[in-house]
């Protein structure tokens, strides 16, 4: 089982930037299909973006334009750019991999 430790989260304000990043262990790294979820507070936890090990990525409508994933295959790292912030992007984000979650980081974008 991978295991995966988020990092970079924050308070922000609106307009911000914010980069998440996402540590994995395991050796076929590369091999694996990550992404970002999110979860505000009293809603259901939905994907914000995602990237295969071909460097296919998928997007939020929400997000398009503004978020960038990427990974790094050298590092066993995914990160995730969040650009123009909105506060409608507070929530607690997720890395996910294979059926393992990460503890998750808080992002909170406020004046």
């Amino acid at each position: 089982q991978v295991q995966l430790v988020e990092s970079g989260g924050g308070l922000v304000q609106p307009g911000g930037s914010l980069r998440l990043s996402c540590a994995a262990s395991g050796s076929i790294f590369s091999m694996y299909f990550m992404a970002w979820y999110r979860q505000a507070p009293g809603q259901q936890r939905e994907l914000v973006a995602s990237i295969t090990s071909g460097g296919s990525t998928n997007y939020a409508d929400s997000v398009k334009g503004r978020f960038t994933i990427s990974r790094d295959n050298a590092k066993n790292t995914v990160d995730l750019q969040m650009n123009s912030l909105k506060p409608e992007d507070t929530a607690v984000y997720y890395c996910y991999s294979v059926g393992s979650w990460g503890q998750g980081t808080q992002v909170t974008v406020s004046l």
